[in-house]
């Protein structure tokens, strides 16, 4: 069975008692037990429920969903009870990221947060609880997974093996990927306007040491940072090294709860910072973020700037600013200026900077790479490039950065390699990637159907003459 696959049955299964408390759309469910799996049992109202959540997402089940779904109930116990037995572990902040993010995924589909827990008949709080010990679940899975298949590789020689006499409309098809340099300028804040933000996050320390309000309260209200802001400002436990220098440093030297932070300026903004608890080497504390906004005649002065360095690059010849200084490393004259050049003297991106402007993108296998397809690209930068030639400079435009601030850019257009059929000695990485996960598939499989035979496994006898993806479950 494909992994993704297995990935999204799983995260379904992991909400389904979510959606069983939801007795007024799914109608009063009769339990009974099914199938037993080992000592775990499966509920005819978990088949029921995950029934109704697969329709939901859209989801297709192969074959007779009567078999499908309870055949996968049964796998993911199989995973997660291995998983206990080799202790796979699940740290308290990716299930904090991952139950977040799925929240927000979910508001954002139906809408608002108020219309979730109508839907859900659950206050956020009730949600996030129930989510927390099925999605640390569902990371066990996951993690059991990917440990079986860790050691897999496949050589070249497989690799063209497999595709050798493959029908040419069954090879993969390669989307557009393009090379990217870029230059960006961040618009200079007002002072005028970061004294605002600083006498905003003044009162709000006065009026939490006064005790007219909470910390928590204001940071729903005012605070910046979508993902805590909904928390009350709250983080989950964190190491010095996986904050911001600058707020670690402060975050860290806090003693007291009741007190609060100094302001302190980080990449993302202003902050003020209230301890909650440390253990060990890690932190929890809630925050406030206030963001400076950047005047109209800052970003036009920026735009200006980033437009004389592009014709200069298009034209090769220095801009008026640095002819006194642009010379080479022995001190001589260069007439020739290039985008290279124009990184180094004006580049405000210091992700890109060393790397002559290159942008770098992390691919599925987590390897990093200069090569993006267009849909990984920031939009504002895919809507310049889609329109541009190799080796073209674009016109200056302004984009929202990763850190969600405002800068202004122009990129050049390094490489394009136009869609196309995957083929052995352009694409080697792609199809290998492809058998790779054939036999991450395969191998799979093959531990599941293990798993089966030594395994107590009791089934229905509604079920006796369904047709299972795994082979074993009838005895």
């Amino acid at each position: 069975m494909n992994r993704k696959k297995l990935v999204l049955l799983v995260l379904l299964a992991s909400i389904v008692s979510l959606v069983k408390a939801q007795n007024d759309s799914i109608g009063t469910i009769i339990d009974e037990v099914v199938w037993v799996v080992g000592d775990e049992a499966i509920l005819k109202s978990d088949i029921e429920a995950l029934r109704i959540q697969g329709q939901q997402e859209g989801l297709r089940w192969n074959g007779d969903p009567d078999c499908a779904i309870p055949e996968q109930i049964a796998v993911q116990k199989l995973f997660l009870n291995q998983a206990i037995t080799d202790s796979i572990e699940v740290t308290d902040s990716e299930i904090t990221q991952g139950v977040e993010q799925y929240i927000e995924n979910m508001i954002s589909v139906i809408g608002s947060r108020e219309k979730l827990e109508e839907y859900q008949k659950k206050t956020l709080s009730q949600i996030r609880a129930e989510l927390r010990d099925s999605y640390r679940e569902r990371q066990m899975v996951q993690g059991m997974q990917q440990k079986l298949v860790k050691d897999l590789a496949v050589s070249p020689s497989e690799v063209r093996r497999y595709f050798q006499d493959m029908p040419a409309d069954s090879i993969p098809f390669v989307p557009t990927e393009v090379e990217v340099q870029i230059i960006t300028q961040q618009p200079r804040v007002e002072q005028e306007e970061i004294n605002r933000i600083k006498e905003e996050l003044r009162d709000y320390t006065e009026r939490i040491t006064k005790g007219e309000t909470s910390f928590q309260t204001l940071a729903r209200m005012y605070s910046e940072d979508p993902g805590s802001a909904r928390r009350g400002g709250e983080m989950d436990y964190m190491r010095k090294i996986e904050l911001d220098q600058a707020f670690a440093n402060v975050a860290f030297s806090l003693t007291d709860p009741k007190k609060v932070s100094k302001i302190v300026e980080s990449e993302f903004g202003f902050h003020i910072i209230q301890l909650i608890d440390k253990r060990g080497e890690r932190i929890k504390v809630r925050h406030i973020l206030r963001k400076p906004v950047v005047s109209d005649e800052a970003i036009t002065k920026a735009m200006n700037r980033l437009d004389t360095v592009a014709t200069a690059i298009r034209d090769g010849v220095p801009p008026e600013m640095i002819k006194p200084v642009f010379k080479d490393k022995d001190g001589n004259a260069i007439e020739k200026f290039t985008f290279e050049d124009g990184v180094a003297f004006f580049s405000d991106d210091k992700d890109t900077r060393n790397n002559n402007g290159l942008m770098a993108n992390t691919n599925e296998e987590g390897q990093r790479t200069s090569r993006f397809k267009m849909s990984e690209l920031p939009p504002e930068v895919a809507k310049t490039i889609d329109v541009m030639k190799v080796g073209d400079v674009s016109a200056p435009f302004q984009m929202t950065s990763e850190r969600g601030k405002t800068v202004c850019a122009i990129v050049k257009l390094k490489s394009r390699t136009e869609g196309h059929k995957a083929t052995i000695t352009e694409d080697f990485q792609i199809l290998r990637n492809v058998v790779l996960e054939k036999r991450r598939a395969d191998k799979l499989h093959e531990w599941v159907v293990n798993r089966i035979k030594s395994t107590y496994v009791r089934i229905n006898d509604n079920y006796r003459n369904c047709k299972f993806e795994y082979e074993g479950w009838i005895r």
